[in-house]
């Protein structure tokens, strides 16, 4: 692929717009997203996810080949495109194709002949070949691996990580036929330092982004269910996992809440396609079960601390901090912290929720929650540390707990001596 590719990045989110930014640097580049306020929004050089370096967004619009535009019409020119859109889980956390058909559905009326569509989008393996491609035939007449080609290279962003950003992180490549896929994988390496690894199909780059994050889930949920099991024999967690560690092929995970975009939900793809084919993996599942429910253990965890130091549990007065799915980053999709809240609000608890990173706007449209404007002041009957942003770790601890509050640290990540409890 030369200098003269036209690209369109689709859906300008956490994964697009790093994309769109490397490319331009080498590349025609169009960045396309159906929401025309992150379109204006880009176009003045801001970015609400804090992914991007506007340094370098601004370099890009000042001397690159770059639009960004909501206009369909905008990427017909193009002849790469990359998609980018969400694939989260419906209420039943069976997945949820529905940004990724409506984009193949789009991209099927400008599609011709040469064209490549590369998806980007976590699916379960045999998704792109399935379930898309069949939307692209449908829309532009064209026949699949004749007329156009596709390939697949799942995302690899770390959201908030600013030292393993889009360049530096191995690339997982494939194509349709042997051709294509060397053709995507060169695109690849040009812009990403790290290098990349060709996989032999599409189905085979599909799984490989699937078993990455439910594997990170089901270790995650070993180390959480110790924490549930080292709570009732009252020893830290933190003490047996550092004793743990000094021996050299220990896997060191932490145990906390596990949202997100992609641990939280990824092994809800591997897991419909396996039970599709008539297998019901046990180990991933049972992962999840222990994984989604320790936003209530750490809920009932303060409350039994309440309760044992003759708190009024009704109308006891909570602060929640953190809401964002990780530290030191503004997304909130997925997060768990949520679980937290409403099983406090069963129990007729006034609480406040900040979050200096999280988009308050955001979060009252999708949660219904406001959140402070400023960091809280005043006394608490407890404080739950949800989330390890840099501004909690140096905040006045000491004060809180001579109001009299409660602190539960679900991050383990201020001294001990200022928290009641941890997980």
């Amino acid at each position: 692929m030369d200098k003269k590719r036209r690209i369109a990045i689709i859906g300008l989110g956490y994964v697009g717009l790093p994309l769109a930014i490397e490319f331009a640097k080498k590349y025609s580049v169009i960045g396309f997203d159906v929401n025309e306020h992150r379109i204006q929004e880009l176009k003045n050089g801001h970015d609400h996810t804090k992914e991007a370096n506007l340094e370098e967004l601004k370099y890009v619009i000042d001397n690159c080949d770059i639009k960004f535009s909501s206009n369909l019409p905008d990427i017909s020119l193009c002849d790469t495109y990359i998609v980018t859109v969400p694939t989260p889980i419906d209420h039943l956390k069976r997945p949820d194709l529905e940004p990724l058909l409506a984009a193949s559905k789009m991209l099927g009326v400008v599609l011709k002949q040469g064209d490549v569509v590369i998806y980007e989008s976590t699916v379960y393996p045999g998704c792109t070949e399935e379930d898309c491609v069949p939307v692209l035939e449908k829309i532009s007449g064209l026949k699949y691996n004749i007329d156009f080609f596709c390939g697949y290279s799942p995302e690899r962003i770390n959201p908030g990580d600013k030292v393993n950003t889009l360049t530096k992180i191995k690339k997982v490549t494939s194509g349709s036929n042997p051709e294509i896929a060397v053709e995507i994988d060169n695109l690849y390496s040009s812009i990403i330092t790290a290098g990349t690894h060709l996989a032999p199909s599409i189905k085979v780059a599909e799984a490989s982004k699937a078993i990455e994050n439910a594997q990170r889930d089901v270790n995650i949920s070993f180390v959480n269910e110790l924490a549930l099991i080292f709570d009732k024999m009252e020893i830290d967690t933190s003490d047996v996992l550092a004793a743990a560690a000094t021996k050299w092929n220990f896997l060191n995970y932490k145990p906390g809440l596990v949202g997100g975009h992609c641990i939280g939900v990824d092994p809800y793809y591997l897991v419909h396609k396996s039970e599709a084919l008539g297998y019901k993996p046990e180990v991933i599942l049972s992962g999840r079960r222990v994984n989604d429910n320790m936003g209530v253990f750490v809920a009932n965890k303060v409350i039994k601390m309440m309760v044992a130091r003759d708190k009024a549990i009704k109308n006891a007065k909570v602060l929640i901090l953190g809401f964002a799915f990780k530290e030191n980053c503004p997304d909130t999709r997925n997060t768990r912290v949520i679980d937290i809240y409403k099983e406090l609000q069963s129990f007729s608890m006034v609480i406040d929720v900040y979050d200096p990173w999280a988009d308050a706007t955001l979060v009252k449209d999708e949660y219904g929650i406001s959140l402070l404007n400023e960091a809280p002041a005043g006394n608490y009957d407890a404080i739950i540390l949800a989330v390890a942003h840099k501004q909690f770790l140096t905040l006045d601890y000491g004060s809180f707990k001579r109001g009299g509050a409660i602190i539960f640290d679900t991050k383990s990540c201020i001294d001990r001596s200022l928290s009641d409890a941890r997980l």
